[in-house]
């Protein structure tokens, strides 16, 4: 049996690897149109900022070192220009020579990835303009950084590989504005989560400036489409990514959503001796059950590897992708799994949820630090739609557990029976995910009813509503939402008379748990009482950042 997998990184060299272990005498060749087999692709921002300081350090296998340990003929730049899936052969152009051959095959894997989107505007193709997807792309950007001498850039998109390069080009001296066309960074957080992202951002020096776009590169100037120009040394697209399926679309193979290739749970394409992984295929999103692109390492290599168990005669299946994903933002990390408030509401799927700010491991142990966590479910079926963690130590951690609880079909409730590992420097008895579970049991069982933010913006001149803050004199003192009234919820039995009858009572507390016992006391005395979700953390991290994005303006132009 020949196989020929067009394309290497993460799916492509899965396929391959699994291929050969199951099948030590099918011949098997991978085409690579880029100078590297299989690299770290997540990694290329941090060779920027000399965090990976060796060139070497990016390449995980070389033909040479793939051969000899699984027997693969590994050629780079090579790049298949053409199929013939009558016929089986492919046409490859090999990018040294200018050498164009065919070569047949039994099986094919398609494994080409995503492409960088570069707009179509003028100035694009300019000398200063850069994109960052590949192992050429990143030390082009190194040489030109360090033989320009440069010292200022543009960042356009502020997605995962916008974020990391605007970190790492801070990192390496320059002056930095990031410029996102949507209202926030990072589009797998809701815009509240993300808030604290923007905030460290800031701090670090980085200027952001939201709801913009570009509109043209000419001259080597970058004009966003309010008509402002940002004068910089260099500019990186990074507006994100569409699936690189030109030849597969040539070759007359079926595909979906932005031209993304169909594959069934087999990894089939509508040709039955043609398979596709990675970033250019059409998967189903694990929760909202409808079709999405989800340009991930993890899912490209379980989907290789899934190829090469079904072309070697198995019947591995593909159940669906869920988005598990993490991102270092200088010493913050955020992690999200599942779907946010806003993929729920385009789905139309009920969706409730909780926000905790619990310390990473136990209080009295030092070192402690505090993570914003929000999980979402649907209240009716108590299914754990995905979560979102924002914070310093034990963020993967927690957000590994959920996204396996989801795959394990647990319920939402259930959370709070996990037995996870306790000892002081790491956890503490009652696990971050144990107390999102109990904060989601008393919900679904009707102990507690919420607030939430958008709720509360609502409620301050609302004559039917009460707030209340429950925290101590001083931390109200040291700020607290407006129109809140202070009375500590050690105090509340003894000063029930304060709280006016008939109508609801919005509670709040610095993160949750001692609103929670003021509502249920409150709710104990017959009042409609309402835990506002996050507490006063919560609140002014989200309403400080609508502060700040009203204010934000690029650098060195006059208010």
């Amino acid at each position: 049996m020949k196989v020929i997998i067009v394309g290497g990184v993460a799916g492509g060299a899965s396929a391959a690897a699994r291929l050969r272990r199951l099948n030590e005498k099918a011949s098997i060749t991978v085409y690579e149109k880029s100078g590297y087999m299989s690299y770290a692709n997540c990694g290329l921002p941090y060779y920027i900022g000399g965090v990976i300081t060796g060139e070497r350090d990016l390449t995980l296998q070389t033909p040479k070192s793939f051969y000899d340990r699984f027997h693969v003929d590994v050629k780079v730049k090579h790049e298949v220009i053409d199929i013939d899936a009558k016929n089986k052969t492919v046409t490859v152009k090999n990018l040294n020579t200018g050498n164009v051959f065919t070569d047949p095959y039994d099986k094919l894997v398609l494994s080409p990835g995503a492409k960088a989107i570069c707009p179509s505007i003028p100035g694009v193709d300019g000398e200063k303009v850069f994109t960052l997807r590949t192992v050429e792309d990143t030390l082009r950007i190194f040489d030109f950084v360090k033989e320009k001498n440069a010292k200022s850039a543009v960042v356009i998109g502020g997605g995962s590989i916008g974020i990391e390069a605007a970190e790492n080009l801070k990192n390496a001296g320059l002056s930095v504005t990031l410029v996102e066309a949507a209202p926030q960074v990072l589009s797998f957080l809701d815009e509240d989560m993300a808030s604290q992202i923007h905030a460290l951002l800031r701090k670090k020096g980085i200027t952001l400036l939201f709801n913009n776009g570009i509109a043209s590169l000419e001259n080597g100037d970058c004009t966003l489409q309010d008509g402002q120009t940002l004068l910089a040394d260099m500019i990186l697209l990074a507006m994100g990514v569409t699936p690189d399926t030109n030849l597969a679309q040539k070759a007359g193979l079926k595909t979906g959503i932005k031209g993304s290739i169909v594959v069934n749970e087999r990894m089939e394409t509508s040709d039955p001796d043609i398979y596709a992984v990675g970033d250019a295929v059409e998967v189903t999103h694990f929760v909202t059950g409808q079709k999405a692109l989800i340009s991930l390492a993890g899912p490209a290599n379980k989907q290789g590897r899934i190829a090469a168990d079904n072309i070697a005669g198995g019947d591995s299946r593909y159940k669906g992708s869920q988005g598990t994903s993490i991102i270092k933002v200088f010493d913050l990390t955020a992690a999200a799994t599942g779907i946010n408030e806003k993929t729920a509401r385009g789905a139309n799927i009920p969706c409730e949820k909780v926000i905790l700010s619990p310390a990473s491991h136990a209080s009295y142990y030092p070192g402690g630090t505090v993570m914003t966590m929000k999980v979402l479910f649907d209240p009716a079926s108590d299914r754990i739609l995905g979560a979102q963690i924002v914070g310093f130590d034990g963020v993967d951690k927690r957000i590994d557990v959920i996204a396996t609880a989801m795959r394990a079909g647990m319920k939402a409730s259930e959370l709070a029976s996990l037995e996870l590992a306790y000892a002081p420097p790491y956890s503490s008895a009652k696990d971050p995910v144990n107390m999102a579970g109990f904060m989601i049991e008393n919900i679904v069982t009707g102990k507690v009813k919420q607030v939430s933010l958008a709720e509360l913006d609502d409620a301050e001149n609302d004559p039917h509503v009460f707030l209340l803050d429950t925290r101590t004199p001083r931390e109200y003192a040291s700020g607290h939402a407006a129109h809140f009234v202070n009375i500590p919820v050690d105090e509340l039995r003894n000063r029930l008379s304060e709280i006016p009858e008939g109508k609801k009572i919005y509670v709040m507390c610095q993160s949750g748990l001692r609103s929670y016992i003021a509502a249920r006391i409150l709710m104990g005395y017959g009042w409609d009482a309402y835990n506002f979700t996050g507490g006063y953390r919560y609140y002014s991290m989200v309403e400080s950042e609508r502060l700040a994005a009203k204010n934000s303006y690029p650098c060195g132009m006059d208010k």
